[in-house]
């Protein structure tokens, strides 16, 4: 039994040669427990790319704009994620800046182009060069990837500042809620479902092209071609 085929049950541990999923059926279950072996992500190819791409459109918009705009004794102030950002750094907090700055935009940015870098290939019936590499770096940087935490906390301080400046939402505060609930979906697919699409598609590269009937006319008249010209009759093809 190759080790490369092999797939543990998360639940009771126990080790099973990896099965095809084959026909109607998208879901492995292990024999002893019941649980979820893995799910076949042919299926959700194309919903999983959409929401992606969504997702990263999503992304810009929640970066570009505005969050809030704060209106106190007639001063209006507002800021857009990447404002907070500076504004932190500049009061000495350059750690806390580095940290929110990795946590909403470079892990979960690093997220949705990766996922768009293999999906779209894989969708298109190849493996993109880098495959392994990126995987493993979209399951380095998930955990890290926090925009539910930060929406959670732009809500508490919305409720703190009501009682002392009138507060208005803007355009990027309703984009980082539609993408909180656009990388709830986007987390519930793994990754790891594309080694077997793409072990699949490399198989299927790799097998010969049946030969056609075409190809075996053009053969026997190349071959003619080419006794005609050495002087050699060709030898008669066998139908």
């Amino acid at each position: 039994m190759e080790h490369d085929n092999l797939i543990a049950c998360h639940e009771c541990d126990t080790l099973f040669k990896k099965p095809q999923l084959l026909g109607s059926r998208s879901v492995a279950r292990c024999p002893r427990c019941g649980a979820t072996l893995y799910r076949s992500a042919y299926r959700r190819l194309d919903g999983i790319s959409a929401m992606t791409l969504a997702a990263l459109f999503t992304f810009l918009i929640a970066q570009a704009y505005p969050i809030l705009e704060l209106d106190a004794n007639g001063i209006t102030s507002q800021t857009t994620l990447f404002g907070a950002l500076v504004a932190l750094w500049n009061e000495d907090m350059q750690i806390v800046a580095v940290m929110v700055f990795c946590a909403t935009t470079l892990f979960p940015l690093t997220e949705l182009v990766a996922l768009l870098y293999v999906l779209i290939p894989i969708r298109s019936g190849y493996v993109p060069a880098g495959f392994n590499q990126v995987l493993r770096a979209i399951q380095f940087v998930r955990p890290w990837g926090m925009i539910e935490v930060f929406m959670l906390g732009v809500l508490i301080t919305i409720v703190k500042m009501v009682s002392l400046a009138r507060v208005i939402p803007e355009a990027a505060l309703f984009a980082f809620g539609a993408l909180t609930l656009m990388f709830a979906v986007v987390v519930m697919f793994d990754p790891r479902t594309l080694w077997d699409i793409a072990d699949e598609l490399t198989a299927r590269r790799a097998r010969p092209t049946p030969r056609t009937a075409a190809d075996s006319a053009a053969a026997a008249v190349g071959a003619t071609l080419t006794g005609s010209a050495s002087g050699q009759p060709a030898a008669p093809h066998q139908g």
